[in-house]
């Protein structure tokens, strides 16, 4: 897994500048070097990404390794791109580009180009990499890499108007890509949190090493001058198992929303196929909390796997930090979406400078029909922030063998809720203790679980009425089970209580709602319990 921290951390003549509609003096302006012209279209990176797929696979070659490893965490941070040298920094469109720097833990070479039409006809031109973007100390690593060496990655800054933004774009992205395949967005809070990643190959498979995939070249299409509020980007991917092409289309309003479609060729076999992942961090939350671990209540950028599947079933999966990793599948036909979520808002949980209340929500939404796989997700044990131990995906049921090819088309919604909330209430804490009652001897093994929901059909409940709580587990037996609401005066809080007694040491699925006759009140909380 990437390290987070590390994370938050001339090319032509002036003829062919002004066939391609590129005004001279503002590419001298902002002093980017360009290559010479090449068409452009998406079916033919399509074309070269299969073409790509039929043959062994070749990686970029290397840039000296004794330079890009003197340029470490500290070196990295002090290598800042220069606003002034930012792709489209005076328009047309809102949103300038800067790149980032390559160094020891951002090695593999970016290639960047911009794409402009004329005529009808779309050329590209690569932007040709030069220590001059960037203001570094004199005696910097960075000055060793040569011309053209290429980018590590590269943001979206904020809008240069004026009056779209209240932010400063010279001191402020709302979207960044770096590190194979992975990207992020800031949600309605103004804050980064969890990842995506273009495609997660081979998670948490036995004997077999996850694969990470690189967006090798990125292509930023030159808006319109009266387009202000997106971003169309191509990019292509490649590894050893796969090449592919996709096409983010990337809106910046209260949210930031990403219309992508992908195309996918595998080389090889694949044992875990795992499509549109999200990765994000858990360590602990209310639920769980080891003695003294640490002094804040919960650290977390996601606490929850929300699902709405092809049956409309709406369902809520607590995260775990587990003793060992672990793989949950939930099989699925045509899913309505899915998401790691950030329901807990609230600062007096967390008590930390670096805003995890504010951490963006990601919800998945399928654009056209996926037929029939899973929503996956991984849960790896980590002793730190630092890590991203939660993925989420989708697995095609179908197995993933060399020659197969995938055409996927969907939505990435970085929000502080979910896009489409449910009607019924919502599961908005999980809470484990000593089994028993007060006061009484506590019988050993025995857990009490506390599960917080709310929402307006909890608060149409007829007074006096008590809602009935429904439970189911794979193993075990429930006993002390009522629900109530929670002695808070917020209207439609309640909770379900109950002890569990396992049986067997391995980890046990349950299941729970609250109904009311024939009415479902909640959505469905599903946890996986590690008995001891």
């Amino acid at each position: 897994m990437l390290d987070r921290r590390s994370f938050l951390a001339a090319g032509g003549a002036a003829a062919a500048l002004a066939a391609l509609g590129l005004p001279q003096e503002a590419l001298a302006a902002n002093g980017l070097q360009l290559s010479q012209p090449t068409p452009f279209s998406f079916d033919a990176l399509i074309a070269q990404a299969k073409s790509l797929a039929a043959k062994p696979y070749a990686a970029a070659a290397p840039l000296a390794p004794e330079v890009l490893d003197r340029i470490d965490y500290d070196a990295h941070g002090k290598i800042k791109f220069d606003p002034a040298n930012a792709l489209f920094r005076d328009g047309p469109g809102a949103f300038p580009v800067t790149f980032f720097h390559l160094g020891r833990f951002f090695q593999t070479p970016v290639r960047m180009h911009v794409l402009e039409n004329t005529d009808g006809d779309a050329f590209s031109r690569e932007v040709l990499y030069s220590p001059t973007y960037f203001s570094m100390p004199p005696d910097s690593p960075a000055r060793a890499l040569p011309p053209g060496a290429g980018f590590a990655g590269f943001r979206l800054q904020e809008s240069r108007l004026g009056d779209q933004s209240k932010l400063d774009w010279q001191k402020n992205d709302w979207v960044a890509f770096l590190g194979a395949s992975y990207f992020r967005a800031i949600g309605e809070l103004y804050q980064y949190g969890l990842s995506a990643r273009g495609l997660a190959l081979d998670v948490a498979v036995p004997d077999k090493p996850e694969e990470f995939p690189t967006f090798t070249r990125f292509y930023f299409e030159t808006p319109t001058a009266n387009n202000t509020t997106s971003m169309t980007v191509y990019a292509l991917l490649e590894g050893p198992s796969v090449t592919g092409v996709f096409k983010f289309i990337m809106q910046r309003g209260k949210a930031v929303i990403m219309d992508i479609d992908a195309r996918m060729f595998l080389r090889r076999d694949v044992s875990r196929l795992g499509l549109v992942p999200l990765t994000s961090m858990y360590w602990y939350s209310e639920t769980i909390k080891p003695t003294a671990i640490d002094w804040r209540p919960e650290v977390h950028d996601s606490d929850g796997l929300a699902i709405w599947n092809g049956a409309g079933e709406r369902i809520w999966r607590p995260l775990n930090n587990p003793t060992q990793t672990r793989a949950s599948a939930f099989a699925d036909t045509k899913p309505r979406g899915f998401g790691l979520l950030q329901r807990d808002r609230a600062f007096d949980h967390y008590q930390d400078g670096v805003n995890y209340e504010k951490r963006p929500s990601l919800w998945i939404e399928p654009l056209g029909d996926w037929g029939e796989g899973s929503v996956q997700l991984i849960e790896i044990p980590t002793d730190d922030e630092i890590h991203d131990n939660i993925v989420a995906f989708w697995v095609p049921k179908a197995d993933a063998k060399a020659g197969a090819s995938y055409s996927l088309q969907y939505r990435l919604h970085w929000t502080d809720q979910e896009p489409f909330p449910s009607p019924l209430a919502r599961c908005v804490a999980t809470r484990i203790g000593r089994g028993g009652q007060p006061g009484q001897p506590r019988p050993q093994g025995v857990r009490k679980f506390m599960v917080e929901f709310i929402g307006q059909p909890l608060q149409a409940v007829p007074f006096g009425v008590k809602p009935e709580v429904m439970l189911t587990a794979a193993r075990g037996k429930f006993s002390y089970v009522f629900a109530e609401a929670v002695p808070n005066g917020v209207p439609g809080h309640w909770r379900a209580q109950f002890d569990f007694t396992p049986e067997g040491n391995e980890p046990i699925d349950m299941r729970m709602y609250m109904k009311n006759g024939d009415q479902t009140l909640t959505e469905t909380w599903l946890y996986q319990y590690q008995p001891g």
